[in-house]
């Protein structure tokens, strides 16, 4: 059963506390935090004092997506702020060994993300290290983009990368996935899916993650 992880890039931060309530009462169980630092990627957004103050107001599954430069300075320092997965781009990160480890010894569940154009085989050595894999299927950095539509090959391979060696990293997957598409993303091999515009676009967080839940799930 695949998860929805609603990313809060999109939310109304004026109330964040009422958005966050809303999209756990829609089904979804991962919270997605983007952490932009203006220099890995163009935009600046959150940090640690933010994911501490989510961290009092629910007790949903706190995923932080690290789009920073040098993620090993800070990376364990999200898991002691409340964050339960944390993921770290392979494009950023030149010890990713230590950074993945340093993540697991904090507590939290260690990912790997990896960006559109950035080929596969950089993550074959970190993947026996990473609990999870976050495939960005947009160029990150900004909200709302369109999908880019060979991501679901991409998926496909990653798919195949993680089961044929026997490993049990689970694969997430962030950008542009909304009703139209959820279905054949799930049916490609994710497990967990980020939906931001898809999730606050319209202001009804709780029905569209219901909605997302519906698209995705997979009748036998």
């Amino acid at each position: 059963m695949f998860e929805i992880a609603p990313s809060i890039l999109s939310a109304d931060f004026a109330r964040l506390g009422d958005e966050i309530r809303a999209v756990r009462a829609g089904g979804a169980s991962i919270l997605h935090v983007d952490v932009m630092d203006g220099q890995f990627v163009p935009n600046i957004t959150i940090g640690l004092p933010v994911v501490k103050s989510i961290r009092k107001t629910t007790d949903m599954t706190i995923d932080s997506h690290l789009m920073i430069e040098n993620p090993g300075r800070y990376a364990a320092k999200f898991v002691d702020a409340g964050a339960n997965m944390v993921s770290v781009h392979v494009e950023a990160d030149r010890h990713l060994h230590r950074t993945l480890s340093s993540i697991r010894i904090a507590g939290g569940k260690a990912g790997v993300a990896i960006n559109p154009a950035t080929p596969l085989v950089s993550l074959e050595e970190a993947l026996p290290f990473a609990d999870f894999v976050l495939l960005m299927s947009v160029n990150p950095g900004f909200g709302g983009q369109e999908f880019i539509s060979n991501s679901i090959d991409k998926l496909r391979r990653l798919r195949r990368m993680i089961d044929g060696r026997g490993l049990q990293a689970r694969i997430e997957i962030d950008g542009g996935i909304g009703d139209e598409n959820i279905n054949a993303v799930v049916e490609s091999g994710a497990d967990i899916i980020v939906a931001g515009s898809a999730v606050f676009g319209d202001g009804k967080p709780e029905s569209a993650v219901r909605g997302l839940i519906e698209k995705g799930t997979v009748w036998v």
